[in-house]
């Protein structure tokens, strides 16, 4: 697996327009990112609904931590006083 190929599903699972244009043509959106052939035929057999629980996990991992994230530091400081 090259290194191509896992910035291009790590965008998958984190892009939702990019999921949708790669769901409505899985090999033209594969070759457009200059994947390699052996590459676009592995994403054209990808598990989609493996795909999309993955994608909705990272994104609710995503947001659980933008809520726990202090606001500034400043805050973060003030309240370990």
């Amino acid at each position: 697996m090259s290194a191509k190929f896992e910035a291009f599903l790590a965008k998958l699972y984190v892009d939702d327009q990019a999921r949708s244009r790669f769901l409505a043509d899985r090999r033209r959106e594969a070759l457009s990112s200059g994947l390699a052939e052996d590459d676009c035929a592995a994403l054209e057999n990808i598990d989609l609904v493996g795909l999309e629980l993955a994608a909705n996990s990272f994104a609710r991992k995503r947001a659980s931590h933008r809520l726990r994230r202090p606001a500034s530091k400043l805050s973060h400081w003030l309240k370990s006083e």
